[in-house]
């Protein structure tokens, strides 16, 4: 039976009102206010940007890296994200930044238009935290490792947003799309990174 209206996690409506909360569009301010489901809303803010389908030089493996370490937290059992006090200050106003929210907001606004809580008694669980912060990891290690400008960290990072979605969802339809699309971007830069390999050695 499909749940009511009022039943489905609205997350578009959450998100509109921390970004225009004044003083508290804070990622401090983010974290409150999702609580727990917070981490799968970082994963979205850090790797949105790689998941770009644009070379970004290594200009993002900052973010890869806070990434990897709320990967860990999650995968220890933490509850609730963890940050140090200058990363929670930090104003999530700016006009780029704002942009690029309001661009994340209408994703997931088309997002919930389609989709649905699917086997939502899987979410929020401590082996479904654990297994979302070793598929988060790896798409994040993955992005990391990606070489830079050639645009192969643009599928492991999306591979992550869309799983990280599925779970502010509870949607596990799109959890398993970001992990078909995650995997298909590792074995992608595996392929190509063994035949770059190839190639160095021939010329050696």
């Amino acid at each position: 039976m499909e749940p009511a209206p009022s039943e489905r996690p609205v997350v578009s409506d959450d998100l509109e009102r921390w970004l225009h909360g004044g003083d508290d569009a804070t990622l401090g301010g983010l974290v409150e206010l999702f609580g727990p489901k917070s981490f799968a809303l970082v994963f979205v803010l850090l790797l949105g940007v790689p998941a770009l389908p644009l070379p970004t030089g290594g200009a993002t493996h900052v973010f890869e890296l806070i990434a990897m370490l709320l990967a860990l937290q999650l995968i220890a059992g933490r509850r609730h994200v963890w940050l140090p006090r200058r990363w929670a200050r930090l104003q999530m106003a700016g006009t780029g930044r704002r942009r690029f929210l309001h661009g994340l907001l209408a994703m997931i606004r088309r997002l919930e238009r389609i989709s649905r809580p699917r086997l939502r008694f899987l979410f929020d669980h401590r082996l479904s935290n654990l297994v979302f912060g070793v598929v988060a990891l790896a798409g994040a290690l993955a992005a990391f490792l990606a070489p830079p400008f050639t645009g192969l960290d643009t599928l492991p990072a999306l591979g992550v947003v869309l799983v990280s979605l599925g779970v502010l969802l509870e949607d596990i339809a799109i959890v398993i799309a970001g992990v078909v699309v995650g995997a298909a971007g590792v074995a992608l830069e595996i392929v190509l990174g063994a035949a770059a390999l190839r190639g160095l050695r021939s010329l050696l």
